[in-house]
């Protein structure tokens, strides 16, 4: 691998502000400058930088189950019932 062209790889916080959710994790985006403003003290009591986002695991509605199944039978009777079966 060629060096210093990769950016720093390193421990980052992401950040789930609706759900009240973040985890640990090591990213590229440790490094970045749009993320060294915000940090935060994390249970071990180091400080690492935070990325907020808007969706996470513990907001998604796939992962909580509040999902929602769409009613295509109804859909489609109700297209037959208004054009008719041809």
């Amino acid at each position: 691998m060629r060096k210093d062209i990769h950016p720093p790889y390193g421990p980052v916080v992401f950040r789930d502000k609706a759900a009240g959710f973040a985890f640990l994790t090591r990213s590229t985006l440790a490094g970045s400058t749009a993320t060294s403003a915000k940090t935060v003290e994390w249970e071990d009591g180091r400080t690492y930088p935070v990325v907020d986002v808007e969706v996470s695991s513990a907001s998604h509605p796939f992962y909580t189950g509040t999902a929602r199944v769409m009613d295509t039978a109804g859909r489609v009777e109700r297209f037959e019932r208004r054009f008719g079966k041809r």
